[in-house]
């Protein structure tokens, strides 16, 4: 221990600049800002005058074909680096099974079948609006609207300046937390075009490694990256998604116990997630040709585009909302004492940003550059945009009850550092009180 804490004092000591850059990415109003960035630089020189040259560099291939990875620089972005990202996921999700909110299923009801809700009712609208239209082949993007970019949503909060009290805040990370475990498996099971079981049953061997050394308390990079690497090139050269073994290989990281070190894993690879995995795919993603204001228009009246806007704006409010309350009504289920079913309605609202994971299914059900695929990312785009806006205005609506109960939730009149909350729950658990 007193080893490790010397490193960390020269680290700190020798690159405080970088110290200080990697705790700025890990602000969640940062990673949001960096990803709208990205997406509107790629959006303004996708319809400007130079808009070869961003297509060109989209389409730049480099890598080794003989393992399958001579890829394009947008296809790097979509299958090595979020990889990362699904990897930090990954951590996250195993660290709330373990030790958070979700080893408890009867808390975690609520917002766990709320997420079931507001990914169904979504890929019910698509499905629908697109059927009725006419254009049966569009079914197959049913999951694009399904989805939510946590990063964006708690970015939006941060920026309102909103004091969400604790249930909340439980509620909208575990809602998102449960959106991105379903949006992995439906990835991994509905957007696999071919399985190659060898290259599949090889990745084990790796990941197997890489899992044993973690779990043994092993953090050396030099021998944990080559492992990881090699599961995420034999999982891509399988035909499964490659992001699919970022999350495997983060469900194998250690939460709690003496070689726990997801929480280390974590805090050392978000800013690289945030700051650079992220925003990077954002530009490669978001990029597509209006062909100006009526380009924009016409594409409106595409029944992917305004089937992917009504999914977010209406389906994911409507299943979120709708699902808890029809749960709290007909079961036992209840709201805390502290929430009104607005605030639900605005986190529900909030749950319609969806960016990063609805702009991978899009590429993944369309492919990359197709007419189609340019719909899914006007919709993504436009769709979030309204999302956040209405989740705004209802979240600002109720910002006055939000700060008084941040008040009564962090109140501390005996100055012990102890919320005076928590201290009146301790008395009453204390025998003889």
């Amino acid at each position: 221990m007193i080893n490790r804490l010397s490193r960390r004092l020269l680290t700190r000591g020798s690159w405080p600049e970088t110290q200080r850059l990697a705790e700025i990415l890990r602000t969640e109003t940062v990673g949001g800002v960096l990803l709208l960035f990205a997406a509107g630089a790629a959006l303004v020189w996708a319809n400007s005058p130079w808009s070869q040259g961003y297509d060109a560099l989209s389409e730049f291939t480099f890598g080794p074909e003989s393992l399958h990875l001579q890829l394009s620089l947008s296809a790097w972005a979509a299958d090595g680096l979020l990889a990362i990202f699904f990897f930090v996921v990954g951590l996250e999700l195993k660290r709330e099974f373990v030790a958070g909110d979700l080893r408890d299923p009867s808390r975690a009801a609520l917002p766990i079948l709320a997420a079931v809700g507001g990914m169904a009712v979504p890929a019910a609208i698509f499905i629908g609006v697109n059927l009725a239209a006419g254009h049966p082949e569009n079914v197959v993007g049913w999951a694009v609207p399904t989805a939510t970019d946590i990063a964006f949503a708690v970015a939006v909060l941060a920026v309102l300046s909103t004091h969400l009290p604790s249930a909340l805040r439980t509620f909208l990370l575990t809602l998102a937390v449960v959106d991105d475990l379903l949006a992995i498996i439906v990835i991994a099971f509905f957007y696999t075009d071919h399985l190659s079981p060898g290259a599949l049953a090889l990745a084990l061997v790796p990941g197997g490694l890489f899992a044993l050394a973690v779990q043994r308390g092993m953090r050396h990079w030099w021998l944990l990256v080559p492992l990881a690497v090699a599961t995420w090139a034999l999982v891509h050269a399988s035909g499964v998604h490659a992001t699919v073994a970022g999350v495997v290989l983060g469900f194998t990281v250690p939460v709690l116990g003496r070689h726990a070190s997801a929480e280390d894993f974590e805090h050392r690879l978000r800013p690289v997630s945030a700051g650079f995995a992220v925003p990077v795919f954002a530009f490669f993603a978001a990029g597509v040709t209006v062909g100006g204001w009526s380009g924009f228009g016409s594409a409106l009246t595409h029944p992917v585009t305004y089937g992917v806007i009504a999914g977010l704006v209406i389906g994911k409010p409507l299943g979120v909302w709708g699902t808890a309350f029809l749960l709290a009504k007909f079961t036992r289920a209840n709201l805390d004492d502290d929430l009104a079913w607005r605030d639900v309605l605005g986190v529900s609202l909030l749950a319609g940003i969806g960016f990063t994971v609805s702009l991978l299914i899009g590429e993944l059900a369309f492919g990359h550059g197709t007419p189609a695929g340019d719909d899914v990312k006007i919709g993504v785009l436009v769709g979030s945009v309204v999302a956040g806006v209405l989740a705004s205005a209802v979240l600002l609506s109720r910002n006055a009850a939000y700060r008084r109960i941040h008040e009564m939730e962090t109140a501390d009149h005996d100055l012990d550092g102890v919320p005076d909350v928590y201290a009146s729950r301790q008395d009453r658990t204390e025998p003889g009180a």
